[in-house]
């Protein structure tokens, strides 16, 4: 079974946006960015893939992206389709036909826990990419697999969390069990990679 990846910016704090879902604080120049092209080229979004040379680069972690509408909407303000055109995309919306349609894209209201488990259990070299946003995290935390974060050298004070939203079925993190204790999701660091342009790689697995 494939895995389901929350791969993100973040800052130090833990934010993914501010309370507006503005990201343009992260940092988009440095030696990290080498690095996320070469290990990670699908998630360079497609109307950059060409000026960077990446048009027949093939996807080397994920084919299939997992989106909340939010996260979406972005590349929908910038007259896109979507972002992702050469992976397989999956928008939780609860107005599918309120977007644009695109040959690969599917806009569905469908439980996003059901969803996720029926990716995971296709056959397929390649994992899913959760790419955002936070509610959608919150949504599925007990169906993510690993956290890779980038996490950089920023700190907000507010914004939309990493994980956040609605609990599931089976509760989320920082859900309050009935002992009034909050709810921790144990993870164990696999790798730590520091550049000097401040950003840290993190990736994390479930204990």
């Amino acid at each position: 079974m494939r895995k389901l990846i929350y791969y993100i910016a973040v800052t130090v704090d833990g934010f993914i946006a501010d309370p507006d879902g503005r990201t343009d604080f992260f940092l988009a120049e440095g030696d990290h960015m080498a690095w996320i092209v070469e290990h990670y080229p699908e998630t360079i979004p497609g109307h950059f893939r060409g000026p960077l040379g990446l048009s027949d680069t093939p996807p080397r972690a994920f084919d299939t992206v997992l989106l909340g509408r939010a996260t979406h909407q972005i590349a929908v303000d910038e007259g896109l389709s979507s972002g992702y055109p050469h992976l397989r995309q999956y928008v939780v919306t609860h107005r599918p036909g309120d977007l644009p349609a695109e040959e690969g894209l599917s806009a569905s209201d469908e439980d996003p826990v059901t969803m996720a488990r029926r990716l995971k259990a296709e056959d397929s070299p390649l994992d899913i990419w959760l790419c955002g946003g936070g509610a959608l995290a919150g949504e599925l935390v007990d169906e993510i697999d690993e956290f890779r974060l980038k996490v950089n050298p920023v700190v907000l004070g507010d914004g939309i969390p990493l994980v956040a939203g609605p609990a599931g079925s089976g509760g989320r993190a920082g859900d309050v069990d009935a002992r009034g204790d909050v709810r921790a999701l144990p993870l164990v660091q696999r790798m730590r990679r520091e550049f000097g342009s401040g950003v840290s790689y993190v990736e994390y697995t479930r204990s």
